[in-house]
């Protein structure tokens, strides 16, 4: 591909804002922009004129379907596809007005609302997001939407992004004129996601029911080789890899996602992609989007996409960072610290939020990452800990400690990078080293939040940085407004909130030990996470901000206590269909052929003492395995006795009764996987897997 096909090519399947502008009129292009600039309704002429621009271009590029394309609560996208042909007597015609547009009717009964709908309320609404650009995928034109209850509460994660999107906007204007920037009309988060997965070959894949229907494995002893050389981080990108790594950036590229750095991750066979910054919500739709590709181009090459946060004990698993950083329609990065960071006030009143913000609502930002699959992830020496504190780096520590102590910063001269190599050029060092173990770390001109699972959407962490945000900038609004002087109000922040700043390694038990005295919270599992939200102080954040209703939030609890105990429902009776079908048998015919062996060496008068050795030990584990297939049965009993009763004990018995059956189970029989041979094991081993490609 020369170099005008790829520029021509980027954005191509996008009905982008340049797309729009070339053709509507005018007038319709003004009106659009100016309801999107004052967040006014679209009036039906303006839309019913920007349908039909978009049919025509759907069509253009190969679309006879559109869908509201929308993201329920179960992590994933829906769509439902209709027709641009309706019958006109014996001819057609192509249909697709602007009511259409705007509105869908889907059915809601069956998606997660947490009570919010019963199953006999079937009509909910989706809603076009005119902020976020409509793309052509697989014939059918996608789009973007929110989707709300016939009563108006949100069903799905978009929603309450945009609305946490129009608080941070109102808090934000509030506070610019206080911070010297009275021409700012607009200001928006903006994001760029990093996403890890790992590549399977798809032979293996097939042939692991754990993984269908899972997306991790459930058993698997470890491969005698693993992440310890550190061999495969940064390293060559084999051939089938690499083909799979163009398609993908060049299929993304189509659809105007700014996919810039891909690399080899730290375990086998894990791999990430890189976007940079767009409007956070764009950069939200952008990953479901993402995600989906990957998937599917993966297929084409032979090969399986895994999104699950821990597809496999023993090496790292898969996070999502989400890059974070608040923007104005003036050009102003107002986490951009500048070369003198102890006098920009923009940037000292929107670090002193943050700081803030992080300190009062981590428990959100945990809750915001949390799932059973990010479970097995999170404080597991591969990401960051449950526990949420914030890394600012040594200089940016230093401007903090000299506004509590009302002193000005010696003046210091940025330090040049010495290779030790004479012919190389020196160059100037970052102000701050990066600290992969914090879950909330500032890296330049950004904080970076770690924590996101690689399977989740980042619209939830998004919500809840932007709401924090507007809070905290209304409370630094109100005091302001009450007379005192921006200074002061910034150093207090920072003051009472320093015990969130930690720059040391989180990895550790002394940090498990000093966040215990500073009396940050660690909620070491979703269901501890989860009980935040039953939190009064929490649920008046979101009522004021206008981002969730008190409803919504209940709704919210008990979702994801739901998706928590499917989960790991679904994994457990996959796991006792594996030992009982698959497992337990293998081993049962292994013994015998031991057993047949050691029979012939006796008839024939050879000393088998060491296969009755090997007996006794594989007996003895068969025998155990048979045990804790049966505790594990008991306890998926009992915790399926909890069903229709409170939410939250169904989810400590899946958590505290069924969690360690599985545990057990696995560990008895990854032990037995070492010792039968691989010829008479049923599924892919580990080797196979990680090392397949």
């Amino acid at each position: 591909m020369d170099m005008d096909s790829l520029l021509e090519q980027y954005g191509s399947l996008t009905f982008s804002d340049e797309v729009l502008k070339g053709r509507i009129p005018k007038s319709t292009y003004k009106a659009f922009h100016e309801s999107l600039e004052k967040d006014e309704p679209l009036s039906k002429e303006t839309a019913t004129v920007i349908a039909n621009a978009m049919k025509i271009w759907a069509v253009e590029h190969g679309a006879t379907h559109f869908t509201h394309w929308f993201t329920p609560m179960t992590g994933l996208t829906a769509e439902k596809h209709d027709a641009f042909l309706e019958p006109d007597g014996e001819h057609a015609v192509l249909e697709f007005s602007g009511k259409t547009l705007r509105k869908g009717e889907p059915d809601a009964s069956s998606f997660p609302s947490g009570g919010l709908r019963a199953t006999f309320e079937a009509r909910g609404y989706t809603s076009w997001d005119c902020t976020s650009p409509a793309f052509v995928k697989n014939g059918s034109l996608y789009i973007p939407t929110l989707f709300c209850s016939y009563t108006g509460e949100a069903l799905d994660e978009k929603t309450p992004l945009l609305r946490s999107l129009e608080a941070l906007n109102r808090s934000a204007l509030r506070l610019m004129p206080a911070l010297g920037l009275d021409d700012v009309k607009h200001v928006r988060a903006s994001v760029g996601a990093e996403q890890e997965y790992f590549l399977v070959p798809d032979e293996y894949y097939q042939k692991r029911i754990d993984l269908k229907l899972t997306g991790r494995t459930l058993f698997g002893a470890m491969a005698p080789k693993g992440q310890e050389l550190s061999d495969h981080y940064f390293g060559s990108i084999k051939r089938k890899v690499g083909a799979f790594m163009k398609e993908l950036d060049q299929e993304l590229w189509k659809y105007g996602i700014p996919s810039k750095t891909k690399h080899n991750e730290v375990a086998p066979a894990q791999h990430e992609v890189a976007c940079v910054y767009a409007a956070c919500n764009i950069t939200a739709d952008n990953n479901h989007l993402l995600m989906q590709l990957a998937q599917d181009i993966a297929k084409k090459h032979g090969l399986r996409c895994l999104l699950h946060e821990k597809p496999f004990d023993g090496v790292n698993g898969s996070g999502k960072h989400n890059n974070w950083s608040i923007t104005t329609d003036t050009g102003v990065n107002l986490f951009n610290p500048g070369k003198d960071p102890l006098h920009n006030l923009p940037f000292l009143a929107t670090l002193a939020c943050t700081i803030k913000g992080v300190d009062e609502y981590a428990e959100l930002l945990r809750l915001s990452a949390a799932s059973a699959g990010n479970d097995h992830r999170l404080g597991a020496d591969e990401a960051p800990p449950a526990i949420v504190s914030m890394f600012l780096g040594d200089d940016l520590d230093a401007v903090v400690n000299h506004i509590i102590r009302h002193e000005d910063a010696k003046e210091e001269s940025h330090e040049r990078f010495q290779t030790g190599v004479s012919v190389i050029p020196t160059f100037s060092k970052d102000t701050t080293d990066r600290n992969r173990t914090s879950p909330f770390a500032f890296t330049g001109n950004k904080f970076e939040f770690r924590a996101v699972g690689s399977a989740q959407s980042i619209s939830s962490a998004n919500t809840v940085l932007n709401t924090m945000m507007a809070q905290e900038m209304d409370e630094m609004c109100n005091r302001i407004e009450a007379g005192e002087d921006i200074m002061d109000v910034i150093r207090s922040f920072f003051k009472e909130h320093q015990r969130i700043i930690f720059n040391g390694d989180g990895y550790s038990e002394a940090w498990q030990e000093e966040a215990m005295r500073r009396g940050l919270p660690n909620n070491r599992n979703t269901v501890d996470a989860v009980k935040c939200l039953n939190e009064e102080r929490y649920i008046q954040l979101f009522e004021k901000q206008g981002v969730y209703t008190r409803t919504e939030i209940a709704s919210r609890y008990d979702i994801r206590l739901d998706n928590y105990v499917k989960t790991i429902q679904v994994e457990a009776l996959t796991a006792k269909r594996m030992a009982q079908n698959q497992l337990y048998p293998a081993v049962l015919r292994y013994i015998g052929q031991i057993s047949e062996d050691a029979s012939g060496l006796k008839a024939n008068g050879i000393e088998n003492d060491f296969l009755v050795d090997d007996l006794a030990q594989l007996a003895s584990g068969a025998k155990k395995m048979k045990e804790e297939m049966q505790a594990l049965e008991q306890a998926i009993l009992k915790a399926q006795s909890f069903a229709n009763r409170d939410k939250m004990e169904e989810a400590v018995a899946w958590r505290d009764d069924v969690l360690p059956a599985m545990n057990a189970l696995r560990a008895t029989t990854d032990h037995l996987e070492t010792m039968v041979a691989d010829g008479n094991w049923p599924i892919p081993n580990y080797t196979d897997l990680l090392f397949g490609i």
